[in-house]
């Protein structure tokens, strides 16, 4: 617990500021950003106000009671940024559609600011860039607080074999809102689990493969893997640039679109176009379900029953597939890419941003861990950081090359198989949440993001169902800048579903 938090807790937390309502009497559990956006332009709401409430959430439901482990820093300055915000709201000025709203970000993600940037891993600890990342800047821009920082699993779940999603070494193990002793999947675990419980109004993640999508699904909220490219990279440490994005983690679909509108880059703005307006359009005629995972869950069975109806509802023709996946040598040939990109990708970050001598390269961060033994590695070791740097760029280039169009091709082709006249795939995000797991690490049942995750195409995971206690979700797959389309039939079907459940931090199942 950084210094700050503890002080914050000691001397400013009230049993009063913990209160769901401000003192004009707005109710400011689980707001949507229209609606907080609608009390601060009556003036029934104060940017201060939010951002006290989201930091009494943390040290309720984080710090302590469930101790959920989604929030590693708060903001210093996120206070002071608020009370400027208001002040300049008071004076006529809103810098942009998130002017005084709180955010949390991933903390693989740079922030010029007091706040570290460490993947969670203990070499980075304590570590300050200068620079924002370029999501981060235009953030600033659109008017957010900058809140804080969420856990992750470890340099994004790319250490070492048998991880547990949403663990690492300076942030602990994230829990899952709806039952704490299952998973919260990973890496983006501490901005999903966020969002969930109400810790915060907004939340940025970043996938390489899964890392939106998973945590999303598992934690019942909405999440967006936008298409390759159409946000910045950088500032983002990073495994893959050929796979890595940064995406929106909100409750619900309007939230993300808005989100996603704010740290899109100017290109892909111009690509989207109104996001915004896009909720309230659904021009989608037909969709392919995929059902292949039926006979073995049948609660995703039943959710997507119920769905189909929601869809021919809407005037929607659904076609159903039976089997859908990808060829055991995609996989493969995206580890090949994985792990060459992450020696080229990372080295050039710790350069880039000047990270500690123990962190100056991977060779480094390996060296710096062996000698910290379980304090830095735990329970799971560091073989992808040791392939890594055992990768020759030279020599293995033109391996890698052939890797990674293979890959690409075939993972672009199972989703054009479908992907025709404006067709929208929908497939379940993967099985309910497993155990926790620190001796054997993450027991996946399943997991659909790859074919989105490697093609580079865009993925929007949206709350469908649930198997007994446990949220499920299915992720809507469209081509590359389809997202204004997947955006209106999501928010057209969740209107269809009304309001999702609030966790209740059952204990175990």
């Amino acid at each position: 617990m950084s210094l700050f938090r503890l002080s914050y807790l000691l001397l400013v937390i009230s049993p009063a500021a913990a209160l769901a309502k401000n003192p004009t009497g707005a109710d400011l559990s689980r707001l949507s950003l229209y609606q907080a956006q609608n009390l601060q332009h009556q003036g029934q709401l104060s940017s201060q106000e939010l951002t006290e409430y989201y930091m009494a959430r943390i040290t309720q439901l984080d710090d302590q009671g469930p101790t959920l482990h989604a929030v590693t820093d708060i903001n210093p300055d996120a206070l002071s940024q608020a009370k400027q915000l208001d002040s300049e709201r008071r004076s006529g000025k809103v810098r942009g559609p998130l002017h005084g709203i709180p955010i949390v970000l991933k903390a693989n993600i740079a922030t010029a600011d007091q706040m570290p940037t460490t993947a969670g891993a203990l070499v980075l600890k304590d570590f300050k860039t200068s620079v924002d990342a370029e999501l981060v800047a235009q953030l600033r821009k659109a008017g957010a607080v900058i809140l804080g920082k969420t856990n992750l699993s470890e340099w994004a779940n790319f250490r070492g074999e048998g991880s547990a999603s949403g663990w690492s070494a300076l942030g602990g193990q994230t829990k899952n809102p709806y039952v704490l002793s299952q998973s919260p999947c990973g890496s983006s675990s501490g901005s999903g689990v966020a969002v969930a419980a109400d810790l915060t109004l907004l939340a940025v993640g970043t996938e390489t493969d899964g890392s939106i999508t998973c945590p999303a699904a598992i934690n019942n909220i909405v999440g967006i893997k936008p298409t390759h490219g159409a946000v910045s990279g950088h500032g983002i440490i990073p495994i893959a640039s050929s796979q890595d994005t940064a995406g929106p983690m909100t409750r619900n679909v309007a939230d993300a679109a808005a989100l996603l509108q704010a740290i899109a880059t100017p290109e892909a703005q111009q690509k989207y176009g109104d996001l915004n307006a896009s909720v309230a359009q659904q021009p989608v005629r037909q969709v392919v379900l995929v059902r292949q995972y039926d006979k073995d869950f049948p609660a995703i069975g039943k959710m997507l029953d119920q769905l189909k109806k929601q869809l021919t509802s809407l005037g929607v023709t659904v076609k159903e597939r039976q089997t859908w996946q990808l060829a055991d040598s995609v996989y493969q040939d995206e580890f090949t890419v994985l792990v060459y990109e992450y020696k080229r990708d990372l080295n050039q970050w710790l350069q880039d941003f000047k990270a500690p001598a123990a962190a100056k390269d991977i060779n480094s961060v390996i060296a710096f861990n062996q000698q910290q033994g379980k304090n830095a590695l735990a329970f799971f070791g560091q073989q992808y950081l040791e392939q890594a740097a055992a990768t020759d760029l030279e020599k293995q280039k033109a391996a890698y090359l052939l890797a990674r169009q293979r890959s690409q091709q075939m993972a672009a082709a199972l989703l054009d198989e479908d992907l025709v006249n404006g067709t929208l795939v929908i497939v379940p995000a993967t099985g309910p949440a497993w155990a926790i797991d620190h001796v054997k690490g993450d027991q996946y049942n399943f997991g659909s993001a790859s074919a989105a995750a490697i093609s580079g195409y865009p993925s929007l995971t949206l709350p469908a169902g649930f198997d007994g206690h446990l949220p499920l979700g299915v992720s809507i797959i469209g081509k590359p800048w389809q997202e204004a389309h997947m955006i209106g039939l999501a928010h057209a079907l969740e209107q269809q579903r009304g309001p999702t459940a609030a966790p209740t931090f059952k204990r175990s199942l």
